[in-house]
């Protein structure tokens, strides 16, 4: 018996869906073996595609993170039933168009990789739901994205994006909004028109507004501004019925708009390392509120509501 075969023993009998990873690379050598329907190679330190895997047929996911692939074989394009493609952490530079023709995936996974521009293939991707492009080097992205009807996650952070495009609000079901760690200075006004957008997580940008149309957002249940350069709030904000979470803190906000009356979902507030000097009576009233951060700034005496606000259970920080 070889050593390579000494070596595969351990898994010649077992099922391929226990295996992943190395265990799962080294499977692949033995006799009879099948990829499976689910595909697991994460950090197995690859620099080259497995030979054998251009063989698999009827694969569903495939995900080979942590590794050091720089290109994509044309043998992926016949996987037509593709639903999961996770190709994050690896060393991509650029992927091919033909991505493109995987018409039937709903997530893809191209974060923390070196792409410094998308193919213009997301047309070709009417189910995909979810798109991880995070922590790579974008300056843009592609008008075919605007394509993407069924999307619902969007993951856009940590590039280099100091604008995003105007038909970002044809993204009608957009529940989560993740673009921080870029260059924004604003967001566009088509943001109102996602009425199911539930998640907008806007921090570490250069942010000076959030738009007016913000209030259309109706479904809204967190807002994550912090770190801008945020100076003043659209009225609309008091919109927000459903509001449960505004996070403001290191911005240079020195007024809130009385419109904020309004929010009576909002549970947690922080308004820390702000530019505030006082605080309206309003703001320990708000019906659900459990708690207010109000430090770092330049407050003197706070209204005479915060103490009722103290005996009913709501934390207050100064």
């Amino acid at each position: 018996m070889s050593g390579s075969e000494l070596r595969m023993e351990p898994y010649a009998h077992q099922h391929p869906r226990a295996l992943r990873g190395s265990a799962l690379v080294q499977a692949a050598g033995a006799e009879g073996f099948s990829w499976p329907e689910h595909i697991n190679l994460n950090g197995c330190g690859l620099t080259g595609w497995p030979e054998s895997l251009r063989q698999a047929r009827g694969v569903q996911a495939l995900s080979v993170y942590d590794n050091r692939l720089a290109d994509l074989p044309e043998w992926l394009w016949t996987f037509g039933d593709l639903h999961t493609l996770n190709l994050s952490g690896n060393g991509f530079t650029q992927v091919s168009p033909e991505l493109g023709r995987l018409g039937r995936l709903q997530m893809l996974d191209l974060g923390h990789n070196s792409l410094a521009a998308l193919p213009d293939m997301f047309a070709g991707l009417p189910e995909l739901r979810f798109l991880y492009v995070s922590n790579n080097k974008l300056t843009a992205l592609p008008d075919s994205l605007r394509s993407l009807a069924r999307l619902t996650y969007l993951n856009v952070t940590d590039n280099t994006l100091s604008e995003l495009p105007g038909w970002l609000g044809e993204l009608g079901h957009l529940t989560e909004f993740r673009a921080y760690n870029n260059a924004l200075e604003y967001l566009p006004e088509s943001m109102g028109h996602l009425s199911e957008l539930r998640e907008l997580h806007v921090m570490h940008n250069a942010l000076t507004t959030l738009p007016q149309s913000l209030g259309g957002c109706g479904s809204l249940r967190e807002i994550d501004a912090q770190s801008n350069k945020l100076r003043a709030l659209p009225d609309t904000l008091g919109s927000l019925s459903r509001l449960t979470s505004l996070n403001l803190r290191f911005n240079d906000l020195s007024a809130l708009p009385d419109t904020m009356r309004h929010l009576a979902e909002l549970r947690f507030l922080d308004l820390r390392a702000n530019r505030l000097t006082e605080v309206p009576e309003w703001l320990a009233q708000l019906p659900r509120l459990e708690k207010l951060d109000l430090r770092w700034n330049q407050l003197g005496r706070l209204p005479q509501s915060f103490g009722a606000f103290r005996e009913r259970g709501g934390q207050v920080y100064v």
